[in-house]
């Protein structure tokens, strides 16, 4: 008799599972890429009660006989179908499809092997595309987590970007920094050193904070017209601290600065990141966002903060990038992707092509399209949630009864000695 009050207890203990996940679901109806969940019942325990038996010639058989325990918590899916589109700020993303976003720490040395599947699940993934860029230039979401992607590193004749292979944190690029008096101005790089320039003019992009100490291979201070060594460069500067006009070293400001964006676009069919520079209109290619898709992504983990991660259930993570980009990608130490034939393929550091038919490929980003100036809703149908209340709370009242019921009857069968 008190295995009926057992089996409604774990009935009860059930529902009050499922309606936990309905109200998180309600809870969330308006939280930007939320995805819904589902909750699966399956019958729990059981005990034989007569074991069931085949045919003879003479008599016929008969069935087990067996009495259950109640039911349990079988699964808790995610519905990972993409839902609607909602307009917002220009940088918003949006992924069409079964795609994620990767974030994670910006330390740009621990840098991702695209091809090492322990590596890429140290990334976190996302579905919200709330991005903007932060005051130390990386590309970051609205919980300040980096978004990673791969950076530009050059352009081809033809002014098409090469890409570096790389997934890293996206950051603004940075440009040279040199502190004058002049109102305009332009450097004149690249001349011979034996027939200099008899004026330099020099245009500045960017506003200067502080001066810049240049150095010869000697170590020795060089101004004025020494500055036409030609071996004085802004890659000699990056070693080098600002300093005032005694030379003191000032602050930890690294003498490169950012390069003054006048306006950021998103392209919508390859997620590449174009600037628009102030006072030159100039545009430059930034990067390009990096998508993650998985092999079951109905089997990915919440971690908070609409993150997920890339667990047991998931399957493998590939990186790509979008619109059909991702499929011509492979992996090469230290190389670059740059257009040829309308499309990324892969090139060593001096720009010539490389053979990568051993080599790992980054995968296609398949359908997944991009969406930009807006963000993906919550896909919970408020409608579905509260109709999946109302049968979770009879049913949770059932089981009460039957408790009831049970104690009534255990009442009985004690009263029955008075």
């Amino acid at each position: 008799m008190t295995g009926a009050m057992y089996a409604a207890i774990a009935g009860m203990k059930t529902h009050m599972n499922k309606l936990s996940v309905i109200g998180n679901n309600i809870a969330n109806v308006n939280t930007n890429g939320y995805k819904t969940q589902r909750t699966v019942f399956r019958d729990a325990l059981y005990t034989m009660y007569s074991s069931g038996s085949d045919g003879t010639a003479t008599v016929g058989g008969k069935n087990p006989a067996q009495i259950g325990y109640g039911s349990q918590v079988a699964s808790i899916d995610l519905n990972m179908t993409t839902s609607n589109f909602a307009p917002g700020n220009p940088m918003d993303c949006m992924l069409y499809g079964d795609g994620f976003f990767l974030v994670g720490d910006k330390d740009v040395a621990n840098v991702i092997d695209p091809t090492d599947p322990s590596s890429l699940k140290s990334l976190t993934l996302t579905r919200v595309g709330d991005f903007q860029f932060g005051p130390d230039g990386y590309l970051v979401d609205g919980n300040g987590s980096t978004v990673y992607g791969f950076l530009t590193v050059g352009t081809d004749p033809d002014g098409k970007p090469i890409v570096s292979d790389q997934l890293v944190p996206i950051r603004l690029p940075r440009v040279e920094s040199v502190a004058v008096n002049t109102e305009t101005g332009e450097i004149i790089e690249n001349f011979d050193p034996d027939n200099p320039p008899a004026d330099i003019e020099w245009e500045y992009r960017t506003i200067v904070r502080y001066p810049v100490a240049a150095k010869d291979d000697q170590g020795a201070p060089v101004s004025g017209s020494d500055l036409l060594n030609p071996d004085v460069t802004s890659s000699r500067l990056e070693d080098y601290w600002p300093v005032d006009d005694q030379g003191n070293k000032v602050g930890d400001t690294n003498p490169l600065a950012f390069a003054q964006i006048d306006s950021i676009t998103i392209d919508r069919a390859s997620g590449q990141i174009t600037a628009t520079l102030k006072d030159t209109d100039e545009q430059i290619s930034i990067g390009f966002l990096a998508v993650g898709n998985v092999t079951n992504p109905n089997g990915v983990s919440h971690t908070g903060e609409s993150y997920y991660s890339c667990g047991a259930g998931a399957g493998d993570l590939q990186v790509s990038m979008l619109g059909g980009i991702g499929s011509t990608l492979k992996t090469v130490g230290g190389g670059m992707l740059e257009h040829v034939n309308g499309s990324l393929a892969p090139v060593d550091a001096n720009g010539d092509p490389v053979d990568l038919s051993d080599k790992a490929r980054i995968g296609s980003a398949g359908t997944t399209k991009l969406y930009t100036g807006g963000l993906e809703t919550s896909n919970v149908d408020l409608a579905t949630e509260i109709s999946e209340m109302i049968t979770t709370q009879r049913g949770y009242q059932a089981n009460t009864r039957i408790v009831t019921v049970t104690d009534s009857m255990l009442e009985e069968l004690v009263n029955m000695k008075r």
